[in-house]
């Protein structure tokens, strides 16, 4: 939802809730949650014209900090949860958020279909390679060989899942890559998500320094895009392909028209409705 000249102006601040974030000290999500806000601001969208889901997590606190409509689900479900909510109402700005552990193993399937079904949200994971809220086990895009957890001490021995791959080939309309530190570089990454229709997905780097401190050297290893996004599937696939997992910046802009149901037709009563149920 793009903001209009007659839209009034709103501070970052202005969508943030007294509710004070219990995040780890150093935690990327801090970051990313400044960045949510100021990419509000510069839309000028309403607080009450936005609705932010999450699931299960220490990034899916999000709705809490806040002052938006929010909804914090369960483990894995905040896409269909934001996907209802969206087709249901669609003037809203829609934002689904969590992390690797729930939007790439046990919200994996949600996340393909999501893609895959277009619907103008937008979704933000804020992955640390690690479940960090239960102290320190390898997640779905962990490396293979990372030691350090007492469940697999010798590493998982499995290639990390590729969301921004899985993203693209499932149908994804709009796919970026950023990084916590860079606060007001991910404002606008997510400032362009919401902007474009369709399914938009971003990927955050975003430090878990609890467990797996080495992620402090991220910020000396991300970097800007080689090329400019595309809007070609097939030119991206080979981009992503080969992508070394610290590129920055819009990947792919697709074109696809997003999904939008039609709206029912208006029901006066609980009376009418229950007649829909009649055997």
């Amino acid at each position: 939802m793009e903001a209009t000249s007659t839209c009034p102006s709103y501070s970052a601040r202005d969508y943030k809730s007294e509710v004070k974030p219990v995040w780890c000290p150093g935690c990327g999500d801090y970051s990313v949650l400044g960045s949510i806000t100021k990419a509000l601001a510069e839309l000028s969208i309403p607080p009450e014209r936005v609705a932010l889901v999450s699931g299960i997590g220490c990034s899916s606190r999000l709705p809490a900090y806040t002052n938006v409509f929010g909804f914090h689900g369960v483990h894995g479900r905040a896409l269909p949860i934001a996907t209802g909510i969206k087709v249901s109402r669609p003037e809203l700005t829609v934002i689904a958020s969590g992390g690797d552990g729930d939007g790439f193993s046990i919200g994996g399937n949600h996340f393909m279909h999501a893609c895959r079904r277009n619907v103008d949200m937008t979704y933000i994971v804020m992955d640390n390679e690690v479940y960090g809220m239960t102290k320190g086990q390898a997640s779905p895009t962990t490396a293979p060989d990372w030691e350090k957890s007492k469940l697999t001490p010798q590493g998982t021995g499995i290639n990390p899942f590729h969301p921004l791959v899985i993203a693209l080939a499932a149908g994804a309309n709009f796919i970026a890559r950023g990084f916590s530190g860079d606060q007001n570089g991910t404002a606008k990454l997510i400032t362009e998500a919401i902007r474009h229709p369709g399914f938009s997905f971003v990927q955050l780097l975003s430090p878990c320094v609890t467990f797996r401190p080495e992620q402090r050297d991220w910020k000396d290893m991300v970097h800007p895009a080689a090329v400019d996004p595309t809007d070609d599937p097939a030119r991206a696939a080979r981009r992503l392909m080969s992508d070394d997992g610290f590129n920055v910046g819009v990947l792919f802009r697709g074109s696809r028209k997003p999904f939008q149901p039609g709206q029912p037709a208006s029901v006066d009563s609980v009376a009418d409705l229950e007649k829909e149920f009649v055997l």
